[in-house]
């Protein structure tokens, strides 16, 4: 008989007990919609306070290690049963004493590192009942490669629950543990396959030609001031020369202004190399002290003498700019030698140089060993200090001149 018959007829057999029978599965059917209920509203709020704001790479990581610590369970239960001989409710009991002591230490070492920034021993913990039950469940399997996962799957549990921890502990501290001399990166640099900053290839490229004008215009004038050969003297302009037309062609020396400053300051830089020995630069650990008397001579400012003899600067092109520098600083070179610090009105005067121009190279040239030297000296000896507004006195064998101010 179909079982619809059958329940028809127990019906019409007995209509009372039908009923009640009825009214407790309808009272059962309330009871199974209300526990649902509430175990989506707990689902909904495990979800809301626990899920959504952890990031998704966290949730893998808890939902992998998660599977991975099951199959380390299930050896355990194999081994408790196979090798311990437990069963019935002591083997439910006792099979994953290990499994439960794992997640105790992994909890503990994660309420440290919020705490302390380290997992501290727990973490140790961790590793080492992850060993012992990686080595235990694998000690009951039936073949080798059933060995080798039941030693594989607790071992990766514990690297999951570590990178999770790593990852935590970065957004925490702000730091990484370490930083590897040995990179990808840092090895790419070293063989000269990538570039350390972010410049681009072409600015990159800019720069080692530039470099190049200014190593070889070292190289030719340190030949020069040696008395080289004339055969290693036009090799070495030969060198200089080759350098410049690369230059010129490939990185637009010749009309951007920015790359021949660049190029002069690494000329600049090269030939002032000697003139390190002099510096005197302050102790760090020393307590400061207000500056030194020759100081105040090369800090004080230029009085109002040369400031009206200031006009403004005519627009110039590149190239007589260049050249105009290039005579000022022979001008400049020339009188030192002679023992007088000329002022920027002279080299203005004398060079045909903006005063503005001449007052900015000659803030800096007044810094060089030699001038500053016959700055000191003046200072010194009669008090004058340097205002680079003096009025200029002709140098004699016996006088001793800075910006126009005899010295016996």
């Amino acid at each position: 008989m179909p079982p619809l018959d059958q329940l028809t007829a127990f019906v019409s057999a007995n209509p009372v007990g039908a009923a009640i029978l009825g009214v407790f599965a309808l009272v059962a059917i309330f009871i199974a919609l209300f526990a649902l209920r509430a175990l989506y509203r707990a689902c909904a709020r495990f979800v809301r306070d626990y899920v959504a704001v952890r990031p998704a790479e966290d949730i893998l990581t808890i939902v992998a290690a998660s599977i991975a610590t099951g199959v380390s369970a299930q050896g355990m239960w194999r081994f408790s049963g196979d090798v311990l001989g437990f069963d019935g409710p002591l083997r439910l009991l006792l099979f994953a004493f290990i499994e439960v002591a794992v997640i105790t230490s992994a909890v503990r070492a994660r309420r440290n590192m919020r705490e302390n920034y380290s997992a501290g021993i727990d973490g140790i913990a961790v590793w080492a009942l992850t060993g012992l039950s990686a080595v235990l469940s694998s000690m009951d399997a039936r073949s080798l490669p059933e060995a080798l996962f039941r030693l594989a799957a607790p071992l990766v549990a514990a690297w999951l629950w570590e990178r999770g921890m790593a990852i935590e502990r970065h957004r925490i501290t702000g730091r990484q543990r370490i930083h590897w001399r040995l990179t990808p990166e840092r090895a790419m640099v070293r063989l000269g396959l990538a570039e350390a900053s972010d410049r681009t290839a072409s600015e990159v490229d800019a720069h080692r030609r530039l470099t190049r004008v200014a190593l070889a215009a070292k190289r030719a004038r340190a030949l020069r001031a040696a008395g080289a050969s004339d055969r290693r003297m036009r090799a070495a302009l030969t060198k200089l020369d080759r350098a410049m037309d690369q230059a010129v062609e490939h990185t637009g020396l010749a009309i951007d202004q920015a790359r021949q400053e660049a190029l002069l300051s690494q000329i600049g830089a090269l030939y002032n190399t000697t003139a390190l020995i002099d510096l005197h630069p302050p102790v760090p650990w020393e307590p400061e002290e207000p500056p030194a008397a020759p100081m105040l001579a090369l800090m004080a400012p230029d009085d109002e003498d040369e400031r009206r003899e200031s006009k403004p600067e005519t627009p110039v092109d590149t190239l007589q700019r260049a050249t105009m520098i290039r005579t000022a600083r022979a001008y400049w070179d020339a009188q030192i030698e002679n023992k007088w610090v000329p002022r920027a009105a002279d080299i203005a005067r004398e060079t045909g140089v903006p005063v503005d121009t001449a007052r900015e190279y000659r803030s800096l040239w007044k810094l060089e060993a030699k001038a500053h030297a016959l700055i000191e000296a003046a200072y010194l000896e009669h008090g004058i200090v340097d205002t680079g507004s003096f009025p200029a006195v002709p140098p004699s064998d016996r006088i001793l001149s800075v910006n126009g101010a005899s010295v016996s």
